[in-house]
């Protein structure tokens, strides 16, 4: 099994893990739709972003939800560093995101979640180059 460099880890403070956390997210976040995903993401006071993937019993068996939070969780590994900061996503798998390949899955959430170069510079304080 190959080795992760030094920040390519999902850290466990970046899972959402708290059922109030998702309750707050859930009542004040804003929503997107993909065919397979619903988004919900919401500004936080933590510094970085975090993600809670969630998939229900009616997507089937939980060998099938597990690999669908998996390829949600891979997501947010191999992008935190383009999405904005300081924001909390609850990623919903909808019936069928199990039997994705991961380029879709990347190719469905990246427009939703990703922010431009201009929103992170505005964020983070940073002059645009």
């Amino acid at each position: 099994m190959p080795q992760l460099g030094k920040g390519e880890s999902l850290r466990k403070e970046e899972r959402l893990r708290r059922k109030k956390d998702f309750q707050l997210i859930a009542k004040e976040g804003t929503r997107g739709h993909t065919k397979n995903f619903l988004i919900i993401g919401r500004r936080n006071e933590v510094g970085f972003s975090r993600i809670g993937a969630v998939a229900n019993k009616k997507m089937g068996k939980a060998v099938e939800r597990n690999r669908a939070k998996r390829l949600i969780r891979e997501f947010f590994r191999r992008n935190k560093d383009t999405l904005p900061p300081s924001t909390d996503y609850i990623i919903v798998a909808k019936k069928g995101a199990q039997n994705l390949p991961y380029a879709q899955v990347v190719e469905e959430l990246r427009p939703h979640v990703e922010s431009s170069k201009e929103d992170r510079a505005k964020n983070e304080g940073l002059p645009l180059e």
